[in-house]
């Protein structure tokens, strides 16, 4: 059943007035759960009313969930790993776990298709190992060669947990945890969105450059996150219908996709979410890495294929890989060799030149991003 609002108006204090004019109803009597998604969708404000030219309803399974055990808080930390990815998960959790001494969260461990097995060493961290069953929730996204529809998982987790969490952290896997109060970014407000995240680092510095994947599907330009750290308010979440939105404009638009779930969220959302400061997701390049010694962000994500672990030109601090590693040796001793170099990142090479001068250029647009925010915990909506 598809419903097109060429017109509506937003008025907080009286009734909401939709006007329809081009719908299908198959003979079925009008399904009001349709009206009341428009009426959220409006209240997310008129300035963003270009987002939601259509509303489409699915009729799909549920997503379900079979966990280790109960969940014992209304929040979470959640990673979505497959065994490959589980030694730098496990080391993100037991950093979180180390720097919170009353966490009023669960760490979780979800997978869909490859699960994951943690060793006894690691049982004090007490990870809810949850296995999510999305069914054929995601058929006819497309994939990147070798990988799975696990890729996708974290579009489902509001779904998935909608009884048992009200507040969920996802985070990427590639992440280092150097500070910050976990209980106080997951009791954030940031209605009426549905999600608060970071702004990808593409636009840091030229803030109103229009992602690729926009131009691909003619969207206008607007404010872009990366989805490798995402706080979700789970009820918003789910009455938005994010889910079924991104999966449908996923696959009616999966030869013209770029990558995987990123680019659906800001797709369907265009700049209805709100902004998180960088600390909490600072994504990690050479034309910022010298940065982030002044900055000393909360949590830094390896974007791109260079990480701690594969870091064959050495272009990350040495300090990341060697933690990593000797967590490794303790706790996953079967792991092979981190694969870096011995040689450093030579101070009078090419590259350091040229970092050095991206870093002199676009100091001043680095200094006006973040003044945006008046303290780590600030949240721009």
């Amino acid at each position: 059943m598809w419903i097109k609002a060429r017109r509506f108006k937003e008025t907080l204090d009286q009734l909401i007035v939709l006007r329809c004019d081009a719908f299908e109803l198959s003979g079925h009597p009008f399904d009001h759960g349709v009206i009341d998604l428009m009426t959220q969708v409006v209240k997310c404000g008129w300035r963003h009313r270009h987002q939601f030219p259509m509303v489409k309803t699915l009729t799909t399974s549920r997503v379900t969930v079979a966990a280790s055990r109960p969940a014992s808080a209304r929040k979470a930390v959640i990673f979505c790993c497959d065994q490959n990815y589980l030694l730098f998960a496990a080391h993100a959790a037991a950093q979180i776990s180390a720097l919170t001494l009353n966490p009023d969260f669960d760490i979780c461990f979800c997978f869909c298709e490859r699960p994951v097995v943690l060793p006894d060493s690691l049982a004090h961290l007490n990870v809810r190992s949850c296995k999510i069953d999305v069914g054929d929730r995601f058929k006819g996204l497309r994939l990147d060669k070798g990988k799975s529809h696990d890729v996708y998982l974290r579009l489902a987790l509001p779904e998935a947990f909608a009884g048992e969490y009200d507040r969920i952290l996802y985070l990427d896997s590639d992440v280092f945890i150097q500070g910050g109060d976990f209980n106080a970014l997951l009791d954030l407000e940031f209605a009426p969105y549905p999600i608060a995240a970071v702004r990808d680092n593409s636009q840091w510095r030229t803030p109103n450059r229009r992602p690729k994947q926009f131009k691909v599907l003619g969207l206008p330009t607007a404010k872009y996150f990366n989805a490798g750290v995402i706080l979700m308010d789970v009820a918003r979440y789910n009455e938005q219908d994010l889910l079924n939105r991104c999966v449908a404009l996923g696959t009616e638009n999966a030869d013209r996709m770029i990558r995987h779930d990123q680019n659906l969220y800001n797709s369907v959302l265009l700049g209805a979410w709100a902004e998180l400061h960088p600390t909490w997701n600072w994504q990690f390049t050479w034309s910022s890495r010298l940065f982030a010694l002044q900055a000393e962000p909360n949590l830094v994500h390896f974007i791109g294929k260079t990480k701690p672990w594969n870091d064959p030109k050495a272009e990350l601090s040495p300090r990341y890989a060697r933690a990593m590693w000797q967590f490794a040796k303790q706790h996953f001793p079967e792991a092979k060799a981190f694969r870096t170099t011995d040689v450093p990142w030579a101070p009078d090479s090419a590259k350091t030149r040229k970092s050095l001068l991206k870093h002199l250029l676009s100091g001043g647009k680095f200094a006006r991003l973040l003044r945006r925010f008046d303290h780590e915990l600030y949240v721009i909506l």
